[in-house]
């Protein structure tokens, strides 16, 4: 029976799925920052979170489409659709852009950069250059896959990108919102939470 439904609907079982796996871990945390929970849940297991969409993709590939739609979507993780030359770009465009921001604002008055920060994750102590292995682990291979790699490709189906962006956005604006009740950012966002939602429709 669940397995009929989710080939009948396998973007909707995409989504409960999703927020099943992630908000399992999300709502709880959130309960304990706001003081509703007592449990000694370590704010760690955040990282976590992520891989809840590409769960969700793989299990409803798997039951919808079988070992091929598996292969099928493992290998859009994998397919470089751009040149070598625009890859090499993305990686150094923002080193170099950061570098010389770090040069130049001493020049203004701003405080050098500390480049520690750039290991520094929240909820963990110091991973130095692993912090960014865990940012394209979690955020880059767990969220993407799911959102970007499953969802969006079976909305742009019977409709235009743009369209299939913006429906896609919403539903993954909702998904991050029990997040941003424990790590502070939604209160710092404030008026800024329309860009939230405007980065997630340009990055897609």
């Amino acid at each position: 029976m669940i397995s009929g439904w989710i080939r009948r609907a396998p973007l909707a079982a995409y989504l409960l799925i999703t927020y099943a796996i992630s908000w399992a871990i999300a709502i709880p945390l959130a309960a304990r920052a706001l003081g509703v929970l007592t449990l000694p849940l370590p704010f760690a297991i955040h990282y976590l979170i992520p891989f809840g969409p590409m769960i969700a993709a793989i299990i409803v590939t798997r039951v919808s489409e079988g070992p091929d739609g598996l292969r099928a979507l493992f290998a859009r993780m994998t397919r470089w659709r751009v040149g070598a030359g625009w890859i090499l770009f993305s990686i150094l465009a923002p080193i170099v852009a950061f570098a010389a921001a770090a040069v130049v604002a001493p020049m203004f008055g701003a405080p050098r950069t500390d480049f520690r920060q750039l290991g520094v994750v929240n909820f963990l102590p110091y991973l130095g250059i692993g912090a960014w292995l865990l940012w394209l682990l979690s955020y880059g291979i767990g969220e993407e896959t799911g959102w970007r790699g499953f969802a969006l490709p079976r909305l742009q189906a019977t409709r235009s990108a743009l369209t299939a962006t913006l429906l896609l956005s919403v539903p993954w604006a909702v998904w991050h919102v029990p997040s941003l009740l424990y790590l502070g950012n939604i209160k710092n966002l404030g008026i800024l939470l329309p860009g939230f939602f405007i980065g997630l429709v340009v990055g897609g």
